[in-house]
C-alpha cells in the first residue's frame, strides 16, 4: 500500500512539474509573440507574422521539442479544439446569401482570382510529386482551394490597422476576401465528403466508398438545413428575451452555447470533419443579435490570449529546421511552386477583373497581392497535411510555413505603396482662402434656411467684399428639404438642376430672397457678382448636393447658417436637427473651406457705413490651420472702412506658475505647427498690423479656465467675433473645454461663444479650413484611388 501510494505520488509530482514546465513555456510565448510584435509594430506587420516567426523559433528548440512529444496527444486535441472555434466564428460573420445574389464588383474580382488560381494549381499539381502520394482529383481541388482561399480576418485587420479600411480599395480588398474565403472553403468542405483514408487527419475517416460518400453527404445537408431553419427562431427568441440594454440571462446563454454544441457534434457519425462540420454549421446561423454577437466575442477573446500561442508553437514543432534538405532541387520546388501558383492565379484574375471593370493595372495588382494573403486555417491545414499523409517529406513542414510565411509579410509594403499612389493622385490644391491667390476672385457659396436669414448674409458679403479688384462671386442658394408634398407638385427637366418647384410657398420664399439681394447690388455692388443656387434634396442628402455644387462651382468658402435662431428674447431655440446634421457632414466631406455663421443680432445693426467705423469685430487667433484660415478672411474684413477689426492673440503663459503647462508643447508636430502660426502671423502683422489698419491684443493666458474667463469679457464689447473651428499647437489653452461643449462641431472656442449663457448681441463666425486631400491619414480619410 506503501508502494502504491509512493508511486501516485511520484506520478502526480511529475505531472505538475511537466504542467508547470508547459505553462512556463506558453507564458514564454505569450511574452515573446507580443514583444516581436510590439518590435515590428513600426512596419505595420500584422500579428501573425511574428507569430509564425516566434512559434518557428521556440518549436525547434530541443527542450521544447521533447516537452511537446511527451503532450503532442494533448496538443493535438486543443488545435482541434480551438481551431473549431475558429472556424465556428468565422462562419458566423459570413453570408452564404451573397452566393444567390447578382455578383457585385467586389464578387467579380473575387470570383475571377478563384478561377484563375484552380487552372494554374489544377494544370500544375498533377505533374508534381512535391505532395507525395498525391492522387485523386478531391484531394487536388482540395489543395486548390486551400491554395485559391484568402484569410479574409488576417486581410481585414491587416487594411484596418493600416487605415485604408475605409478607401475604395480597401472596401473592395475586404469584401474580396471574404467572397473568396466563403466559396474557397465551400469547395473544400465539399471535397472533403470524398477524400481518402485519413487524407487531412482532421476526421475520423474509415475506408472510403460510394455508399459512405452517399451517406455523409446526405448527413452534411441534412444538418445544414436543419441548422438553416431552427437556428433562425431559435436565436430570435433568445434575442427577443434579451433587449438591448440589459444583461442577458445566464439560462439563455447556456442554452445559447449547447444548441450550437448540440448542431455540430453530429459530424463525428458520419466522418466528417468537426472543424469542417463547425464551419458550415456557422454560416447557417443568423449573424446579427445579441448571441451571435457574444459568442463571436467571446471566441475570438479565447483565439487571442490562449489558443494562438498555443498553436503557433504546435506550428513550429511541425517545421523542424533540423531536418530542412537545402542541396535538394526538389526542396525548392516544394518552395517556390505553391508561391508561384497562388502569385500568379491571382495577379492575373485581378488583372482581368480589373480590365473589365476598368481599373488601372496597377491597382488590379495591388489587389491581387493583398488577396494572396494566407492565415491561421491554412496553416493548420498545411501542418494536418503533412504530418498524417506525407510523413517521408520531413522538410516539408517548415517549406510549407515559409510559403505562408511569405504570402503574407510582403502586405503591408503593398498597403504602403497604395497609400503613395493615392496621396500622389490626390490633388494637393487646397480651395481654401490661405491658398488663394491676390490675382484670383473669391468664390463664396452663402446658404438659407429662408428670409430670416437675409440680412445678416446681407451684412456678411458687405464686410466680405474686400477689395474691389479682383472682387468676388456670392452664390446665394436656399437649403431647401425635399419633402414628399414638393416632390409631388415638381416638375422633373433633364440634368440635376433643372427641376422646376411649384410649391408656392417656396417659390414665394425665393423671389423675396432674390429681389433683396438684387436690390443690394444694384445700390451699392460693386465688386461683388451674384449668381443665384439652389440646394434641393434631403436631409440625408443635402451635405453631398452641396458639395457636387461647390466642387462644379469652384467655390472657396461655404457659409452655413447655425442650426438654431435667435428667439424675440435674445436666447437661440432649439433649432433643427436636421439642418445641424447637414453642418456636420459638410464641415467633415466639404471641398473647400467651410464657415458657420451663429447670427445673434448681426442682421439688425443696419446698413454698414463706408464712411467712418460703426461695426466692432474681433478675431481670435490661438493656433493651427482653421485660425490661420480665420485670419485670411480677417485680412478681407480689414479692407472695409466701415469696420473696425481687432485681433487678440492668446498665447501661453511661460511664467514660472505655468511651466509644467508650456511643457506640453514638446513634440515635433507640434512645433512645426507653431512655426506655420509664427510665419503666418508674422506676414498678417506686417501688412496689416504694422498700417494701423487692424488693432492687436495679447493676452498671456495658462489653461482653458483662463481662457473661459477672456472670452466672457468680450460680452457687449463686439459684434462679431472671428475664429477658427479647432486650436492647434496651443490647444492647452482649449484642453479640458470638450467636455463641457453642447455643440462640438463649433470647436471649443465657437462653443463657449455661441453658448445661451453668453452674450445675446455678438454674432460668431467659426471657419474651418479645407484639409489637402493630398495628406490622406488613412483610415479617417475615406479616400478615392480607383
Amino acid at each position: 500500500m506503501a508502494i502504491a501510494f509512493t508511486q501516485c505520488s511520484e506520478k502526480l509530482g511529475y505531472l505538475i512539474l511537466q504542467l508547470a514546465k508547459n505553462f512556463m513555456v506558453y507564458m514564454a510565448m505569450v511574452l515573446a509573440c507580443n514583444g516581436l510584435h510590439f518590435l515590428l509594430k513600426p512596419y505595420s506587420q500584422p500579428r501573425i507574422t511574428s507569430d509564425i516567426v516566434v512559434g518557428v523559433v521556440l518549436g525547434n528548440i530541443p527542450f521544447l521539442r521533447k516537452l511537446f512529444d511527451e503532450f503532442n496527444r494533448a496538443f493535438g486535441f486543443i488545435m482541434d479544439f480551438g481551431m473549431m472555434c475558429y472556424m465556428f466564428a468565422l462562419g458566423i460573420e459570413m453570408d452564404p446569401s451573397l452566393l444567390f445574389k447578382r455578383p457585385n464588383k467586389d464578387a467579380l474580382v473575387a470570383y475571377t482570382a478563384i478561377l484563375c488560381t484552380f487552372a494554374v494549381s489544377l494544370s500544375l499539381l498533377p505533374f508534381l510529386h512535391f505532395f507525395s502520394r498525391l492522387t485523386g482529383v478531391a484531394f487536388t481541388i482540395s489543395v486548390s482551394a486551400l491554395l485559391a482561399s484568402s484569410a479574409s480576418p488576417v486581410l481585414t485587420r491587416l487594411l484596418t490597422n493600416m487605415k485604408i479600411g475605409k478607401s475604395d480599395i480597401g472596401k473592395l480588398v475586404i469584401a474580396a476576401g471574404m467572397h473568396s474565403d466563403l466559396v474557397c472553403l465551400l469547395i473544400f468542405s465539399i471535397c472533403y465528403i470524398f477524400m481518402p483514408t485519413d487524407a487531412y487527419c482532421i476526421g475520423h475517416h474509415s475506408e472510403r466508398t460510394l455508399k459512405n460518400d452517399i451517406q455523409t453527404i446526405i448527413a452534411v445537408v441534412v444538418q445544414t438545413t436543419f441548422t438553416a431553419m431552427v437556428s433562425p427562431v431559435f436565436m430570435a427568441w433568445v434575442n427577443n428575451e434579451n433587449p438591448e440594454g440589459r444583461p442577458m440571462k445566464g439560462s439563455h446563454l447556456v442554452l445559447s452555447v449547447a444548441f450550437m454544441v448540440l448542431i455540430c457534434s453530429p459530424s463525428t457519425l458520419y466522418d466528417f470533419s468537426p472543424v469542417l462540420s463547425a464551419f458550415m454549421t456557422g454560416i447557417c446561423l443568423p449573424r446579427d443579435g445579441r448571441v451571435s454577437k457574444w459568442i463571436i466575442s467571446k471566441i475570438n477573446y479565447i483565439l487571442s490570449t490562449i489558443f494562438f500561442p498555443i498553436f503557433f508553437l504546435w506550428m513550429g514543432n511541425a517545421a523542424n529546421v533540423t531536418q530542412f534538405r537545402p542541396g535538394d532541387p526538389t526542396t525548392w520546388l516544394r518552395f517556390f511552386i505553391p508561391i508561384f501558383i497562388v502569385f500568379t492565379g491571382k495577379i492575373v484574375g485581378t488583372l482581368i477583373s480589373g480590365a473589365i471593370l476598368g481599373f488601372n493595372w496597377r491597382e488590379s495588382i495591388f489587389i491581387g497581392l493583398l488577396l494572396i494573403t494566407k492565415g491561421h486555417f491554412q496553416i493548420y491545414m498545411a501542418i494536418k497535411v503533412l504530418t498524417c499523409r506525407i510523413k517521408e517529406d520531413v522538410d516539408t513542414g517548415l517549406l510549407s510555413v515559409a510559403s505562408i510565411f511569405f504570402a503574407v509579410v510582403h502586405a503591408p509594403a503593398v498597403v504602403t505603396q497604395i497609400i503613395k499612389r493615392a496621396r500622389k493622385r490626390a490633388p494637393t490644391h487646397s480651395n481654401a482662402l490661405q491658398l488663394l491667390k491676390p490675382s484670383s476672385e473669391l468664390r463664396i457659396f452663402l446658404c438659407l434656411h429662408g428670409l430670416d436669414n437675409v440680412p445678416a448674409s446681407i451684412n456678411f458679403m458687405e464686410i466680405s467684399r474686400g477689395i474691389s479688384d479682383p472682387g468676388m462671386v456670392i452664390y446665394v442658394a436656399e437649403i431647401i428639404e425635399l419633402t414628399e408634398h414638393i416632390s409631388s407638385i415638381m416638375e422633373s427637366g433633364e440634368g440635376v438642376q433643372s427641376n422646376t418647384i411649384k410649391d408656392k410657398a417656396v417659390v414665394e420664399m425665393r423671389e423675396q430672397i432674390t429681389n433683396l439681394f438684387q436690390a443690394y447690388i444694384d445700390n451699392d455692388g460693386d465688386g461683388i457678382t451674384l449668381k443665384r443656387a439652389l440646394a434641393l434634396s434631403t436631409i440625408n442628402n443635402m451635405a453631398q448636393n452641396i458639395c457636387v455644387l461647390a466642387e462644379d462651382l469652384m467655390i472657396a468658402l461655404i457659409i452655413l447658417p447655425f442650426h438654431r435662431n435667435q428667439r424675440q428674447d435674445g436666447k437661440l431655440d432649439g433649432g433643427n436637427p436636421g439642418f445641424r446634421h447637414v453642418n456636420r457632414k459638410l464641415l467633415k466631406n466639404s471641398p473647400c473651406s467651410v464657415g458657420i455663421l451663429v447670427n445673434r443680432g448681426f442682421g439688425s445693426i443696419g446698413k454698414i457705413s463706408r464712411s467712418q467705423p460703426s461695426v466692432k469685430v474681433a478675431a481670435i487667433f490661438i493656433g493651427g490651420r482653421d485660425d490661420r484660415e480665420a485670419l485670411c478672411y480677417v485680412g478681407r474684413v480689414a479692407w472695409h472702412q466701415g469696420v473696425h477689426v481687432t485681433v487678440i492673440r492668446f498665447l501661453v503663459d511661460t511664467s514660472a506658475e505655468s511651466t509644467r503647462l508650456a511643457a506640453y508643447r514638446v513634440s515635433l508636430p507640434e512645433e512645426e505647427e507653431m512655426g506655420l502660426d509664427d510665419e503666418c502671423f508674422a506676414q498678417f502683422y506686417e501688412q496689416h498690423i504694422v498700417g494701423g489698419r487692424i488693432a492687436y491684443l495679447e493676452k498671456h493666458l495658462a489653461n482653458a479656465s483662463e481662457t473661459f474667463s477672456t472670452l466672457r469679457s468680450f460680452e457687449g464689447e463686439y459684434s462679431l467675433v472671428i475664429v477658427g473651428r479647432k486650436a492647434g499647437a496651443n490647444s492647452v489653452l482649449t484642453k479640458g473645454m470638450n467636455d463641457w461643449q453642447q455643440c462640438p462641431e463649433l470647436g471649443p472656442i465657437g462653443d463657449v461663444l455661441s453658448g445661451p449663457d453668453f452674450s445675446k448681441s455678438v454674432t460668431v463666425l467659426i471657419i474651418q479650413q479645407h484639409k489637402l486631400r493630398g495628406e490622406l491619414d488613412g483610415l479617417d480619410e475615406d479616400f478615392t484611388i480607383m
